[in-house]
């Protein structure tokens, strides 16, 4: 697969969460972070996405924002 996308971080499946349109991915990325990615149950039948599995999280981000206390 080649995308041109640059933020992109392997990690492996821990739990996959399915809604009534929307599942929850769970993707652990090592040093104890977990990145939780939301799309759609038909996505995750055609990637056949299960926990276990090794992935790439893509993330494209076009606002970035920062909050304090």
């Amino acid at each position: 697969m080649r995308i041109s996308a640059r933020n992109q971080i392997k990690g492996k499946v821990v739990e996959v969460t399915k809604g009534a349109t929307t599942s929850h991915v769970r993707v652990d990325i090592g040093g104890g972070q977990i990145v939780t990615s939301a799309i759609t149950n038909e996505a995750v039948d055609e990637l056949t996405l299960k926990k276990g599995d090794n992935v790439i999280a893509v993330i494209k981000a076009s606002d970035v924002m920062i909050a304090v206390n």
